[in-house]
């Protein structure tokens, strides 16, 4: 593959040639331009000049962004509101075409039990895994990957690389990886690009790339780079424990997601949720936010109002910061990045209340501090992945509240970003006003802070 003296609004790509032989990873930061890239390679992104040229007439690509695609069309079929009962959608069977069992070569990803579930309700790494399946049924002979281990547990990320080493041995399938942390790479990866602002700055050989001391500069994060941290907000003050979960449940149909559940959480109980994909870190938090049906059928108090009591869902949230792939999917609604750190303060999907000058002054605060102080005005749908992330973060952030809810929070972000919320973890922790919650598969993730630790093996 050839791309010759290419030029988009957002992408310059002067020589770029990839051979059959070579395995290469384009390493970018947040913002940087790897999906307009991976537009240019596939034909979606008109080119203002320059030409690509490759054989190639089968390619896929895996990102999230294609799943928030796909997401967003089991939305617009749901038909739950005109059935006695909770539409699935499509079922993970019916989205790979399989009549029968799961074919030999898809084995590593253990797809059996979700097979007859829903995409709609699959966890993000269940999900993650049903869209990989989905692309290697294609037999695509090129084959785009655009942070394919980001949303997946430990055990899966080490079944995933052995699969990709073994399609580059058969040779039938080419691979292009686009990474923004460097510890992705692996030792079959022949051949490093790195993007920076819409072009490719470096690129060569992996071992010379790596060993660039510009990469180095471009990739570390510096706490002393960052805008002072905003002041603190008034806030009432709450009761202990500030979560209680007695003998916690939850069952679709004949699947047990977890049983004999006992969480006794107190101010300053900064917890860490571990567990492989499935396990139910995703549908524990979604308990305690009340963004899960059955939060009412079990005994569970939230910040001193006991479920299903009568009490209100928004009394309980305006305590609550959130980040999380569910809420990410569910942001398909216009505004732009300013807007969206402001319904923090709402807790609003959108923007729909006249926020005040203080409130306005504290989210561009929380925006500059998360490195998007340029993109205020931006419409968060133009914004790439990492980047709304990263306005999801000041959306959680921007009313420091009392409990933090952090499912998978730095899904998406580049070694920068995520060692920049790492730090906001600690600071917060430090000021002893906010509980933390968090559900991570990184082991580099597990921060000192966390001194109790809910494992759902």
């Amino acid at each position: 593959m050839l791309l010759q003296d290419i030029k988009t609004d957002q992408l310059r790509i002067d020589h770029w040639e990839m051979q059959p032989d070579q395995c290469w990873a384009v390493m970018a930061r947040n913002g940087s331009g790897k999906q307009m890239l991976t537009g240019v390679i596939t034909g979606d992104t008109q080119l203002k000049a320059g030409s690509i040229t490759h054989e190639l007439s089968n390619i896929g690509v895996l990102s999230f962004e294609a799943q928030q695609e796909l997401y967003e069309h089991e939305l617009k079929i749901d038909d739950s509101d005109f059935m006695d009962r909770l539409d699935p959608g499509t079922t993970v069977r019916e989205l790979l075409a399989l009549d029968g069992d799961v074919p030999t070569e898809l084995a590593f990803l253990k797809l059996e039990k979700i097979l007859d579930r829903g995409y709609r309700l699959l966890s993000s790494g269940e999900a993650r895994k049903a869209q990989l399946a989905q692309k290697i049924l294609a037999k695509p002979d090129f084959l785009i990957l655009d942070e394919p281990y980001d949303s997946l547990d430990i055990s899966s990320r080490a079944d995933l690389q052995t699969f990709f080493a073994q399609l580059l041995d058969q040779g039938n399938t080419r691979l292009l990886f686009l990474f923004n942390k460097a510890d992705e790479l692996s030792d079959w990866h022949t051949h490093v690009a790195v993007m920076e602002r819409g072009e490719l700055i470096i690129q060569g050989e992996k071992d010379t790339v790596m060993a660039d001391p510009s990469l180095n500069a471009l990739l570390s994060f510096d706490p002393a780079s960052l805008p002072p941290w905003p002041k603190d907000l008034p806030r009432q003050e709450l009761p202990d424990p500030l979560i209680k979960l007695q003998e916690g449940k939850v069952q679709y149909s004949e699947t047990v997601i977890f049983e004999h559940l006992n969480l006794h959480i107190n101010q300053g109980d900064h917890t860490l949720l571990t567990g492989p994909n499935g396990s139910g870190k995703s549908t524990l938090l979604d308990l305690i936010t009340g963004d899960h049906p059955q939060c009412y059928g079990n005994t569970l108090d939230v910040l001193g109002f006991r479920r299903g009591t009568g009490e209100s869902i928004w009394e309980v949230k305006k305590q609550i910061g959130i980040v999380s792939p569910g809420l990410h999917r569910n942001h398909r609604v216009p505004g732009s990045a300013l807007h969206i750190a402001l319904s923090g303060f709402f807790d609003s999907i959108g923007l729909y209340d006249e926020p005040s000058s203080q409130q306005i002054d504290h989210a561009k605060q929380w925006l500059a501090l998360v490195g998007l102080e340029e993109s205020v005005s931006v419409p968060f749908k133009q914004l790439s992945y990492g980047e709304q992330r990263l306005v999801l973060v000041a959306r959680a952030l921007v009313k420091q509240p009392a409990l933090l809810i952090l499912d998978e929070p730095t899904q998406g972000l580049d070694d920068i970003n995520r060692h920049r919320f790492m730090y906001f973890l600690e600071h917060l922790s430090s000021q002893q006003r906010t509980t933390i919650i968090m559900a991570s598969h990184r082991l580099d993730e597990r921060l000192p802070l966390f001194q109790h630790h809910v494992d759902l093996s």
